[in-house]
């Protein structure tokens, strides 16, 4: 079953509170945005840089942030592959992640392409309809559906040749969320530090209204009409079938235009006893955030029914600050503590024999994946 696709029985002036099935009702009453959410990204780190000035001079290094996460390279600040993280995982780990394969798109033709990924995923244990996701890049940058052969073909396409691609199948799970997760080098366990429901903007159509108006309608997507415009151009000035769910986007991606919800009244020890269990199989992964699906709210606190979608490592957010109700100074203290944090994870770990790379070897693998999100196709 597609959410997408799906047809509601309900009035379309309720359909704002909804939401994907498994999660609890969205309410969109009173204010939409937090004045800083969509402000420039540089502007919310300023006080992040001036922090690891000062903690590198307590620290005497400008880079232990980068092997907080001593198992991939530069921790997964930038620059690391999306695959790179899960090739870690032990046995045990792998029966949480949601099954993937990595394809790098070549010069070659690309009917020939197209058959060598069809064939590769079936040899995974999967088919179409998948995920596409390059495998460098962050922020739902290049995520797509692909849900056909001709349209597999169409994104293969469009991929700079030398691109990495991770396929991902499809979860049957619509609910979705942001679970931090922090384990300090020596401990047998780890924290649950931050969740945050996912949510994935929509409009039912009523047969006569187009697209257009229908966002603009939406007491959120109103606002964010430059968010949608672009992505949904073709259809943009066509009316919308009654009763017709049109989802706007497919990744869940605050920068794409998700709707973020604090939710770390779900933390608790049943679930942080399965996330414990899960980096027990992930050595020397200390720090990160992890976007899973999940069937439920009830299933999800009993670290149950749940699969990992992507494991975000070293620039990863405890995206919670993005919530409506967020408080700017708030907002800001969580990622300092997020660096304070990681500053702890490195110093420990050079303790243990882990040397840091240079600032070089981050500016130029930040330059390399900056090339490459250029390249890439639109995201749903």
């Amino acid at each position: 079953m597609q959410f997408a696709n799906t047809v509601l029985n309900t009035p379309p002036q309720e359909t704002s509170h909804r939401a994907q099935p498994g999660m609890p009702p969205l309410d969109l009453s009173g204010r939409t945005t937090s004045f800083f959410e969509f402000w420039p990204m540089w502007l919310m780190y300023i006080p992040v840089v001036l922090q690891w000035v000062l903690l590198a001079i307590r620290y005497r290094s400008l880079s232990l942030p980068l092997i907080a996460n001593p198992a991939i390279s530069l921790s997964g600040m930038v620059g690391t592959s999306k695959s790179e993280i899960f090739e870690v995982a032990g046995d045990e780990a792998r029966k949480w992640i949601l099954p993937w394969m990595t394809y790098e798109v070549s010069d070659a033709d690309v009917d020939t392409q197209t058959t060598d990924v069809l064939v590769a995923l079936r040899s995974s244990g999967f088919d179409l309809p998948i995920v596409g996701k390059p495998e460098l890049g962050c922020r739902g940058v290049g995520v797509k559906l692909l849900k056909s052969e001709s349209e597999l073909q169409d994104y293969l396409k469009s991929f700079p040749s030398g691109g990495g691609i991770q396929f991902q199948r499809l979860s049957d799970w619509h609910a979705e969320a942001g679970v931090f997760y922090v384990r300090h080098p020596g401990q047998d366990g780890g924290e649950i530090t931050s969740i945050a429901l996912k949510y994935m903007p929509y409009v039912v159509g009523d047969g006569v209204s187009t697209l257009a108006e229908l966002v603009a309608q939406d007491p959120r997507a109103g606002e964010l009409l430059h968010l949608y415009r672009n992505r949904h151009n073709d259809k943009w000035h066509e009316p919308v079938p009654e009763g017709e769910i049109f989802r706007l986007i497919f990744a869940a991606s605050h920068s794409r235009g998700a709707v973020f919800r604090d939710a770390n009244h779900l933390i608790n020890e049943q679930l942080l006893k399965s996330l414990d269990r899960i980096f027990d199989d992930i050595p020397n992964i200390n720090y990160g955030r992890l976007d899973v699906k999940f069937k439920d709210i009830e299933s999800l606190q009993l670290g149950q029914d749940f699969e990992i979608i992507e494991i975000n490592g070293g620039s990863a957010e405890s995206i919670n600050i993005w919530d409506r109700n967020a408080g700017l100074w708030d907002a800001i203290t969580t990622l300092l503590r997020q660096y304070r944090t990681q500053f702890k994870l490195g110093h420990a770990n050079r303790n243990q024999g882990y040397t840091t790379p240079g600032l070089l070897a981050l500016y130029k693998a930040w330059r390399h994946e900056s090339k490459l999100v250029k390249q890439y196709p639109q995201n749903d």
